[in-house]
């Protein structure tokens, strides 16, 4: 993951917890992991983080019980990082959309007829958008933390299943896992020439077997 994304990612952790913690009711770090979907020991570093800068105070409770409380830096914190967070997903569907659309264009002029996505995420509902304004179709979408479900009428399936099934060029559909992605598919036998992440400068070589 570049620093790019690993900091907005840590960006997005924080607004979490802040918002998390701005309500009503007192939360343990358990809880605060649970809702987090992250390890307690990640919960406790990014509490520390904001406890040191003053956005976050401990108070205590009988029985060795903690409760987590904003402080007016706090909310102001969290106010900040809610106007970054819309800033960069208005950025990131802006152009990610271009970049996708002019991939969809150039494997559609190579004669490219489907594709697959590789990846499942708010990156990924972007590129769907675009792909609608071409005449590719999408046959197969795949992500092993979403196999099972459902993207936009597309069964997900595991990494292992859809690049057994298809001969289609796999696009990477996500830009946070997108090393990883490349580096499974792949380590199951895809050669790179199937691979296809969008960026400005990539040359379109396909033939579909």
């Amino acid at each position: 993951m570049n620093n790019l994304f690993e900091k907005q990612l840590d960006s997005s952790r924080s607004l979490q917890l802040l918002s998390e913690i701005s309500g009503d009711e007192p939360l343990s770090q358990r809880e605060l992991s649970r809702r987090l979907g992250i390890a307690v020991g990640l919960v406790n570093s990014y509490l520390k983080n904001l406890v040191s800068k003053g956005f976050v105070r401990v108070k205590n409770f009988p029985s060795n019980r903690y409760a987590y409380l904003l402080t007016p830096q706090g909310i102001a914190e969290k106010s900040r990082l809610a106007y970054q967070h819309l800033s960069y997903f208005t950025s990131l569907y802006t152009v990610a959309r271009q970049d996708y659309l002019d991939l969809f264009r150039r494997l559609e002029q190579a004669g490219v007829r489907e594709v697959v996505f590789c990846g499942v995420d708010e990156v990924a509902e972007v590129a769907y958008l675009s792909l609608q304004e071409t005449g590719l179709k999408l046959v197969a979408v795949m992500d092993d933390e979403r196999q099972g479900e459902l993207f936009f009428g597309v069964p997900i399936a595991t990494l292992v299943e859809g690049t057994r099934e298809t001969t289609a060029p796999m696009i990477v559909s996500t830009l946070k896992r997108r090393d990883e992605f490349v580096q499974s598919l792949i380590g199951y036998g895809v050669v790179s020439s199937r691979i296809f992440v969008p960026r400005p400068t990539q040359v379109i070589d396909f033939k579909q077997q």
